[in-house]
This record gives structure tokens, C-alpha cells and sequence, in this order.
């Protein structure tokens, strides 16, 4: 807590913020989604009235009425959708799949009543309020949501975890949770199975092992308890476990023993009383996968159709600059371990793959991987470049032609996929992408490691909804810099 208490003290943070109960800045966050939700529905309800309506038409009464209504009725329909759910604070797709649902719903209570009642309802109004609600709502929301990141970023509107499992899989949940502090999920303390002497892991104190974890729990004043996979907890002590935790009002979590597979592969099936959990195969063909290709080449061509001045732009500036190719071609590897050629905007010298035996002893990369962050042979056209992304804008040709998907894992040289062990190979079975989640998780700052579990959550996880989730955050991760080198 003295993170907390130092950002309290500097004026940063609300101190009802920083509070160890998370119901004051969970109740804080909810007062203020309401409020925005109202003011939202509202302003739709007062753009679709004067675009809609004249003042002085007959009916205008009742529309002016059902617009003073509206943000009631929208309110009431995102609360009804789980829209203040506290478990989905600050989780961006399930707080706008909730919108939606919210949107959808009215839209069907508005049509269903003015048929049972016989009253033809203005078409042109409900077209531009319903929709405007929800596109208002989703931008304020995602607001609320980037400054509460902020906040946590701060170390404020935490929830206080005591991890339970084996030592690799907490300080395992550990790095990941201080990494992605987003998450809102802090571990305070720590009960390992199995026998153990240590006093902390990754800096965090254990508090003996599985039948301490309600004194952990007291002792960290935690909120939630997070339960690791283990043999050890079996199913009577987990519910003898949750039995405890039920008593102070602690949150109980349980991670299955599942490597980056998400929520939407896994369904919970009862059989024979027992939850068991179904998890469904990747989506790696069939119709989404024609789908994902069509949207490929169809934002691919719009986009250098719309980008042809930057092209030029930027075709005129490494000819000024350095006199030599405006592109350059690199042997990559796709889909199933076939080759193409990649094109991107040259950054570097013309015989940088000539001397780059000679930086070996500089790399600053580890795993298949070549980088160094101060590379002598980038040129000045080129650094620029590279720090907005620009030289990839080539590989919408790419795109276009169907060697690379806009969303995928990163492309490989041969030279790093002949040395992909089993696990690694799995990332080709995939078309590579222009970006992915290795672009908006740090780039080249990434781990070799790192990169490799990204790509294959990518793999095992893709979906439509995904990848214009990476889309949306490539922007920001473009605009941030970070790894960009």
C-alpha cells in the first residue's frame, strides 16, 4: 500500500480512490459510468429530435417526451445487460459487448411496443438515436476505461490477490499481472503447495501453504483469492476453501490448467456433477477464415489506394536522402513454411546485410532474433521511419496478394524459423501479419520468449474480434514508440 499512500499524498490519485476497499473506487467508477450513460442517451435523444423534427410538428410532443425518456430507458437497458457489473470494470471487450447488447435490446423493446400499441414510430428517429447512444457510449466508456488504467499504472484501484499454487505458476501470475497492471489485479502475498521454505517469491512474502490461505488472507487484507492449478487442491478443498472465503466476502478465482487458450474456445459442461471444461479446437479454416481474407484485401487495397500520396512522400524522400532502392525485398516465412518475398520501405544502408556479420557481437536480441537498438547501418530517412511504422506500409501488397493477413504473428526469416522447435512451428500454421499482438505488447523490447507466447496465443485464440481489437490498439502502439527501433 505505500505506492498507494505516496501517490495519495502528491495529489495524484483520489484518496477515495486509493482506499484498501475496492467497493470505494469500484462504486466511484460505477457513479460515474451511470452518469455518463445518462448524459449519452440523452444528447442521442436531442440530436435525433432537432435533426428529425420540426418544432412545430403534431406530433413533436411525444417525441420530445420520448427523448427526455430515453436516457432512462438507456440506463436501464445497460444495467440490465451488466453494463455495472463490478467483475467487468475496466475490461474493454466485455464492457462494449455489453453496450451493444444494451443497444440491440432497446432497439427490440422500442419496435415490439409501438407495434403492440399501434403507433407508428418515426423511423428517421430511431436510426439516428439508438445508434448515435451506443457510439457515444462506447467512446465515453472507453475514456472511463483508459484513465482507470492510468490509475492502476499508479498503483491506484488495485484489487489486493493472494496467489495459491506451485512456486513457477504464481511468480508466473505475478510477472504477468505487473506487467500488465491494466488488469487491476495486484499480488499482495503468496501460499505455495507442496513443500516450500521460501520467505518470498518474485518479491512477494508466502504465507506458508495451502491451509493458510484465510490467513493470508487476513494478514494481506486481501480481497481475492486466485487459485493456480494444482493437484493438491483438489475439489473438497477448494470448496471447503471457498466455503471460508465466503464468510468475509472474499472474492474466489480459479486459473484452469490451460496455456493462453480464451474465455470463447471454453465452455463449462456438468457431467455427473463434475464442471468439466470443453475446450474447443482453434478456428484455422473454414468460412471466418474466408471472411478474415476477404476483409484482408479489401482494407489492404482501400488503404493504399488512400495512402498513394504518402507513398510518394515517402518514395521522394529516401531517393533525396540516400540515392539508392526505394524498397527492399526480404525472403520471409508464411502459412504451412512456404516463402515469399516481403517489401517494405528501406531503413538501412545498401550493404546492410553485408555488414551485419560484423555487429554479431552487438546483437541485443535473444532467441533467432537480430536487434540492436543503435543500429549504425538505419539511415536517417530510415530511423524516422521505423519509429512510425512507415517502412511496413509496403506489405499491404503483401496483404493484398494473400502471402500475409493484416493481424498474425510477426513474419520469420528462414534463418530464425529453422531454428523453431515443435511448439514454435505451431506459428505457421497461420498466414503472418502486417501487425499482431508482439506489435502492441513492446515489439523489440519483447523477450524472445515473450514473442514466442504471443504468437501462439495468437494462434490458438484467433477470431474476428481479435484481430480488430489488435487493429484498434496498433494505432496507439504505433503512436507510443515503444520497441520501435
Amino acid at each position: 500500500m505505500s505506492g498507494n499512500t505516496a501517490a495519495t499524498r502528491s495529489g495524484r490519485i483520489p484518496a477515495r480512490l486509493a482506499a484498501r476497499d475496492p467497493a470505494a473506487w469500484t462504486s466511484a467508477y460505477r457513479r460515474r459510468a451511470v452518469v455518463a450513460d445518462f448524459c449519452c442517451g440523452l444528447a442521442a435523444g436531442l440530436l435525433a429530435y432537432e435533426v428529425r423534427f420540426d418544432a412545430h410538428a403534431y406530433q413533436s410532443a411525444v417525441y420530445l417526451a420520448f427523448t427526455v425518456l430515453l436516457p432512462v430507458l438507456w440506463t436501464v437497458s445497460v444495467a440490465l445487460a451488466g453494463g455495472y457489473d463490478p467483475r467487468f470494470i475496466g475490461v474493454g471487450s466485455d464492457e462494449f459487448r455489453r453496450i451493444l447488447n444494451a443497444a440491440v435490446s432497446l432497439t427490440a423493446v422500442v419496435a415490439i411496443a409501438s407495434y403492440v400499441v399501434k403507433f407508428d414510430f418515426a423511423r428517421g428517429y430511431v436510426v439516428i438515436a439508438l445508434p448515435c447512444a451506443t457510439v457515444f457510449d462506447l467512446v465515453v466508456r472507453h475514456v472511463l476505461r483508459k484513465r482507470l488504467h492510468k490509475l492502476r499504472s499508479r498503483g491506484a484501484c488495485l484489487r489486493r490477490v493472494v496467489a495459491v499454487g506451485h512456486a513457477p505458476a504464481v511468480a508466473d501470475l505475478i510477472f504477468e499481472l505487473r506487467r500488465s497492471t491494466y488488469h487491476g489485479l495486484s499480488v499482495v502475498g503468496a501460499c505455495l503447495a507442496g513443500r516450500s521454505t521460501r520467505d518470498h517469491i518474485a518479491g512477494v512474502p508466502v504465507f506458508g501453504g495451502l491451509g493458510n490461505v484465510t490467513l493470508a488472507v487476513d494478514r494481506f487484507r486481501a480481497d481475492t483469492v486466485a487459485v493456480l492449478a494444482c493437484p493438491e487442491m483438489n475439489g473438497i478443498r477448494l470448496r471447503e476453501l471457498a466455503w471460508e472465503l465466503e464468510k468475509t466476502g472474499t472474492e474466489m478465482c480459479v486459473a484452469a490448467a490451460l496455456l493462453d487458450v480464451a474465455g470463447p474456445r471454453t465452455t463449462i459442461r456438468p457431467v455427473a456433477g463434475l464442471p468439466l471444461l470443453h475446450v474447443d479446437h482453434p478456428e484455422l479454416g473454414g468460412g471466418k477464415q474466408v471472411v478474415k481474407s476477404m476483409f484482408d484485401k479489401i482494407f489492404a487495397l482501400t488503404a493504399m489506394i488512400l495512402l498513394a500520396p504518402l507513398f510518394a512522400a515517402i518514395t521522394l524522400a529516401i531517393r533525396i536522402t540516400d540515392k539508392g532502392p526505394v524498397f527492399f525485398r526480404q525472403t520471409r516465412v508464411g502459412k504451412d513454411g512456404d516463402t515469399f518475398f516481403v517489401w517494405k520501405f528501406r531503413t538501412m544502408v545498401v550493404d546492410a546485410e553485408q555488414a551485419k556479420a560484423k555487429l554479431a557481437a552487438h546483437n541485443e536480441a535473444d532467441g533467432a532474433l537480430f536487434k540492436i537498438r543503435r543500429d549504425p547501418r538505419v539511415t536517417k530517412t530510415g530511423a524516422w521511419l521505423r519509429r512510425w511504422s512507415l517502412d511496413e506500409l509496403p506489405q499491404l501488397f503483401n496483404v493484398l496478394v494473400g502471402h500475409m493477413s493484416l493481424v498474425g504473428p510477426r513474419p520469420a526469416l528462414p534463418a530464425e524459423a529453422a531454428k523453431y522447435g515443435v511448439h514454435m512451428r505451431r506459428r505457421l500454421v497461420v498466414k503472418p501479419g502486417l501487425t499482431g499482438l508482439w506489435q502492441i505488447n513492446g515489439r523489440s523490447d519483447l523477450p524472445w520468449d515473450e514473442a514466442v507466447r504471443l504468437d501462439l496465443r495468437y494462434v490458438e485464440n484467433w477470431s474476428l474480434a481479435l484481430d480488430l481489437q489488435i487493429l484498434w490498439k496498433t494505432g496507439s502502439a504505433v503512436i507510443r514508440g515503444s520497441g520501435a527501433y
